[in-house]
């Protein structure tokens, strides 16, 4: 065997074992992880939070957790144990729940912070790698995250023991959310700078051209003045008006590109001549997205936007979507 297919046996190696600890984590979703969740729940519907600590790699752990079930509608920090023994405890409040991470359930930090936990007469839940550990002994609800071995050959560096925990706490995070009914808006409020929040959060009004940036004419507008128009917002577009700002129609790129196909007499053309007078339209608060729907499905690229008493508020093209990551 070469060095090389030496090393790749090595790796797949690792990802079996990990695999494996994965797997056998099935047997392990039983009456703890039902009564950590009930825990958990009753803690968020009285605006509770989780809070995570753990010790090194579990405390790496611990953070991942907290950061998904925050990201998920379940507010939760992490705490590091050493320093909560120091003062830090001071940010848990009695409405909070715990949740300390350990791979031998025999850590002394967490066991120095745990009568803190319970002078508080919060619950505390243990992710725990020896469920028969100390520190289970004095938890109210236990969560079985064992393994056989690490996928370190010492069987010292946490590998498949830290693969486990993340993927309990996942399956909690997911588990909590399905149950509190977590919807895609809710998310996107949670990640506003996120795609998705774009997606289900920016509406037209924010990023539609508006007042003097609208391109419009009136319907006795001659050609030359309506494409100079054009030009000048370059919008590929102009609405046509009439004396109130209501509108009446629009004219595109396009329009024009079939008027010189059919050509005549070009210098009596008018805007009434030119518009349609059927444009789409949508209202300012509309969602950025809705806006896309209707653009793809009337392969159109311009929107005119309106109020409710059917004046012209502005103009959005696709362009502007694209920039503002609405794809």
């Amino acid at each position: 065997m070469n060095e090389k297919s030496k090393y790749l046996d090595e790796c797949r190696k690792v990802i079996q074992i990990e695999a494996d600890a994965i797997q056998k984590l099935l047997t392990r979703v039983d009456g703890g992880i039902v009564k950590a969740l009930d825990i958990i729940y009753a803690c968020s519907e009285k605006n509770g939070r989780v809070i995570l600590s753990g010790m090194g790699k579990s405390g790496l752990v611990a953070r991942k957790i907290a950061a998904t079930l925050s990201s998920t509608g379940t507010p939760s920090l992490f705490l590091h144990p050493a320093e909560a023994i120091h003062g830090d405890v001071g940010v848990v409040d009695p409405s909070d729940v715990a949740m300390v991470i350990s791979k031998s359930g025999r850590n002394d930090e967490l066991a120095l912070l745990l009568p803190a936990f319970k002078l508080l007469d919060i619950p505390v839940i243990g992710m725990l790698g020896d469920p028969h550990s100390p520190l289970a002994e004095r938890c109210d609800a236990v969560i079985d995250v064992s393994v056989a071995e690490e996928a370190c050959p010492l069987d010292l560096v946490p590998t498949a023991s830290t693969t486990a925990a993340l993927v309990m706490g996942d399956a909690l995070a997911i588990s909590l959310l399905h149950r509190r009914g977590f919807t895609e808006e809710d998310f996107a409020l949670l990640h506003p700078g996120g795609t998705l929040g774009r997606r289900l959060l920016l509406k037209l009004d924010s990023i539609m051209h508006s007042g003097d940036n609208i391109p419009k004419v009136e319907e006795s507008t001659p050609l030359k003045e309506l494409i100079v128009e054009m030009t000048t917002k370059m919008l590929g577009a102009t609405c046509v008006t009439n004396s109130a700002n209501e509108l009446l129609g629009m004219i595109t790129d396009g329009d024009l590109r079939r008027l010189l196909e059919r050509g005549g007499d070009l210098e009596s053309i008018t805007a009434a001549d030119l518009m349609n007078c059927d444009p789409k339209t949508i209202n300012a608060d509309a969602l950025a997205t809705r806006a896309i729907s209707i653009m793809e499905k009337h392969s159109i690229t311009q929107l005119v936007i309106v109020d409710d008493n059917k004046q012209i508020a502005g103009i959005v093209h696709l362009h502007d979507l694209l920039k503002a990551g609405i794809t």
